[in-house]
């Protein structure tokens, strides 16, 4: 694999606009040539997705997936500029595919790291920084493996950071970009809702002694 320095991912990003990770995941793909690494965003749809990506979304469309069986059911909003894209396919089947993606992520809580509250930061803090693996270790190693390990843990609760379940080699924020660059839109997912059959529902369970006794009124 080509060493990608960090000088080449910022004259890629300065080029395109692209993010930082699509820019080097660019340039591995592309073994280190800016102008291959170009044309692979541009490909993908991505630089133009990112040029447009502070865009006003306020169209788009609330989807809805319910998994066979009818056990787990998803709504899920996703936000275009215009109400002509939002009725397009291209549109709709990324609708399907996110809110899809979401009904086989049960860990997924939030659509972005970005979005999730400083009070989970800190829990999931507490509970790493009192393993007991980093007894002992200096505080300034300690914090340095807590760190990496909360960020693994975050993106675990952000749908955008997921692997897509159609295809491992994107994750759903580049399954979106890709589709944003082709639309020549922005598209956002904006909120999504999970719904678990049953979720919540204590049941009352009586061992067969209790059961038996109860049939019988004794």
């Amino acid at each position: 694999m080509a060493d990608i320095s960090a000088k080449l991912v910022k004259d890629l990003r300065v080029k395109t606009g692209a993010g930082m990770m699509d820019c080097k995941k660019a340039l591995i793909e592309s073994g280190g040539d800016l102008t291959k690494a170009t044309e692979w965003l541009r490909k993908k749809g991505i630089a133009s997705a990112e040029k447009k990506s502070g865009r006003v979304a306020a169209e788009g469309a609330i989807g809805s997936y319910i998994h066979t069986g009818a056990r787990v059911g998803v709504l899920l909003e996703l936000n275009c500029e215009t109400d002509f894209v939002a009725r397009g396919e291209m549109f709709q089947n990324l609708l399907r595919d996110v809110a899809m993606q979401v009904a086989a992520c049960p860990n997924v809580e939030y659509v972005s790291t970005d979005e999730i509250p400083n009070e989970v930061l800190e829990k999931e803090k507490a509970i790493e920084m009192g393993r007991d693996d980093l007894a002992g270790k200096p505080e300034e190693m300690k914090e340095r493996i807590v760190q990496g390990r909360i960020g693994k843990r975050l993106k675990e609760l952000a749908l955008l950071e997921q692997p897509f379940i159609r295809d491992g080699s994107l994750t759903v924020a580049e399954l979106v970009k890709q589709v944003a660059g082709q639309i020549g839109e922005n598209v956002k997912v904006r909120r999504f809702t999970r719904f678990t059959l049953g979720e919540g529902i204590e049941v009352e369970k009586m061992d067969f002694a209790d059961e038996v006794a109860s049939i019988s009124g004794g």
